[in-house]
């Protein structure tokens, strides 16, 4: 989104992109939100949403992109350890892992595991720091006692909705013909969080900007001629 073809990153259009999304979470926190929960809120009895929630929750995103690019990882060692040995050149262990690092640097595998790696660790920090309390308790009126190291407490922003972001639209700038599919599913996701009760507008609003800004970021760090 705030990236060229050629991986040239947008600053202003960056600005403008979080100008809105500060407009957007403040009227969400304001006047949105709970007239938005107690629309949506039937809606959240239907399975699928929650389904959903297994399946792009942030712990699997981690594991299966781990596994992946291990799986890529030990294929790129096993082509460079096999070239060396055509060429007949003495290599150290330590430097058949340097070469097949550079090689693997800028693999799809590795993008997209550096892309939910880092937007799982900054979506935790932001809910320590911000402490939003879930609108399942809120609008309940059952308020547990408050620490902002408990589930209950870590509404801000959507944990699902940013990594679902990271990794879908780093998915869609790598393979750009499925970029319509990887958007779609990923707006889907993020809305099941508000239909469950899990979170509020505001907080898949600002965990889907995140998302999109990471993916973005670690392309353009790590494509960077």
């Amino acid at each position: 989104m705030f990236l060229t073809k050629n991986n040239e990153m947008l600053w202003r259009r960056l600005a403008w992109g979080t100008l809105v999304t500060a407009m957007l979470v403040l009227m969400g926190v304001c006047c949105l939100d709970a007239p938005i929960y107690a629309i949506t809120r039937g809606i959240g009895n239907w399975g699928i949403w929650v389904f959903l929630g297994r399946v792009f929750d942030a712990k699997i995103w981690i594991l299966v992109s781990m596994i992946i690019f291990a799986v890529y990882g030990v294929k790129r060692l096993v082509k460079t350890i096999e070239s060396i040995q055509d060429k007949r050149i003495q290599f150290k262990f330590l430097d058949i892992l340097k070469e097949t690092f550079v090689k693997t640097k800028t693999s799809h595998a590795f993008l997209i595991l550096n892309s939910v790696f880092w937007a799982s660790a900054i979506v935790w920090v932001l809910k320590v720091i911000i402490a939003r309390l879930r609108p399942v308790f809120v609008m309940s009126g059952i308020i547990p006692e408050f620490d902002r190291f408990t589930w209950a407490w870590h509404s801000m922003p959507s944990g699902h909705t940013t990594v679902t972001f990271a990794g879908l639209v780093m998915i869609g700038m790598l393979a750009p013909k499925y970029k319509p599919l990887t958007w779609t599913l990923a707006v889907i996701v993020g809305a099941s969080r508000i239909f469950i009760g899990a979170h509020w507008f505001s907080d898949v609003i600002l965990g889907a900007f995140i998302g999109m800004v990471i993916a973005d970021v670690v392309k353009w760090l790590l494509m960077k001629k």
